[in-house]
């Protein structure tokens, strides 16, 4: 049977938070966005366990997920990139998860995760070897910018919007594949989602639509939009 685990990274600073500390730990809807996220899989029952990733000097992390929760493990292997974050938790995974069991890596500023999303990810997925995300599809007029005489960039073409989409997470591999895509990409820093690994290899994972709850806190704004989220409960 294929067993279905999470690996969230919480390595990084946050620096467009303008925060104090890393913004995984800021509190949105009461609680910090971290927590929000693994409670998320923690209440799927289609999740075996659920792994975090953070630096080897976190100081925070102990009383967000204290050593007695279940079902969840810290691994304090974090690194310089979300990427090399990843890939240290998969090693450090080595011997515990087997080659075919499917990981979910999720970002740990989506607070807005839920069970269902979970399912619908994992069913849409079923067995298909190249895995899957969740995404949207783009509603909104795209445009390519480009460094105007004074500086303020300007419109320098439509770009047609059919076919794109923005992803989400979590984006769900095999074991196996997706170590072997993160351990061969040859740049850590141009891998801003796991997906682009595994498309490196030739392979094309499934486009699972999610829900616009499920947003990326990255500015202040954010927040607000989050917790008005977190407050619908039938969303």
């Amino acid at each position: 049977m294929t067993k279905y685990f999470a690996l969230l990274p919480a390595a990084g600073v946050g620096a467009r938070m303008a925060a104090n500390g890393p913004k995984q730990y800021l509190t949105v809807g009461g609680k910090p966005m971290l927590r929000h996220a693994v409670d998320a899989f923690r209440a799927s029952p289609l999740v075996a366990h659920t792994y975090v990733v953070v630096s080897p000097d976190d100081g925070v992390i102990d009383s967000v997920l204290p050593a007695e929760l279940d079902g969840v493990t810290v691994l304090r292997c974090g690194g310089a990139t979300r990427m090399d974050s990843v890939l240290n938790g998969l090693r450090a995974l080595d011997g515990q998860l087997g080659a075919d069991d499917m990981v979910m890596v999720h970002d740990a500023a989506r607070p807005g995760l839920t069970p269902a999303l979970i399912a619908r990810l994992i069913d849409g997925v079923g067995d298909d070897p190249a895995g899957g995300l969740l995404a949207l599809p783009v509603v909104d007029t795209m445009k390519r910018g480009a460094p105007g005489a004074d500086g303020v960039s300007v419109s320098a073409a439509t770009v047609p919007r059919n076919g794109l989409w923005s992803a989400q997470t979590p984006q769900m591999f095999s074991y196996a594949l997706l170590l072997r895509a993160l351990g061969s990409a040859p740049d850590a820093n141009a891998i801003t989602d796991d997906a682009s690994a595994v498309e490196m290899l030739g392979y094309a994972p499934r486009l699972i639509e999610g829900h616009p709850r499920n947003l990326k806190v990255t500015l202040p704004a954010d927040i607000r939009i989050a917790e008005m989220y977190l407050a619908n409960k039938d969303e």
